[in-house]
């Protein structure tokens, strides 16, 4: 699972193999490692929501998706799922997340677990 902040926006993006082990666990996590502190970075399924949530607590990114869309998500062509979450001061956190793409231009990164990207031309 690959993470993404830039401003007010976070944004996962997970393999074939991610997409899986979430649909059926409900639960996926990864951690870097810093000399002081870990980050971890999670994708949790909850229950009684219905887009995306987001919470940051004790150094873990946690985004919330909703528990009915998991399995249906695995099963289907539908790339990912986005939302503004309103804060509760009013102002909005763009939640994204997707499944990731083999890449078109060259890279050293291992994408045997990616999806087939649907703008290459093999």
């Amino acid at each position: 699972m690959k993470i993404r902040i830039k401003g007010n926006s976070v944004r996962y993006r997970l393999t074939k193999s991610e997409v899986a082990t979430f649909s059926e666990k409900g639960y996926l996590e990864e951690k870097t490692i810093f000399p002081t502190q870990t980050l971890i970075y999670a994708l949790q399924a909850k229950t009684a929501i219905d887009n995306l949530a987001a919470d940051f607590s004790e150094n873990v990114i946690t985004l919330f998706f909703p528990e009915s869309e998991k399995v249906k998500w695995q099963e289907s062509n539908q790339v990912g799922y986005q939302n503004n979450f309103v804060l509760p001061n009013g102002d909005t956190l763009f939640l994204l997340i997707e499944k990731d793409f083999v890449c078109l231009d060259n890279t050293d990164e291992d994408q045997s677990d990616n999806y087939d990207n649907p703008n290459s031309v093999c």
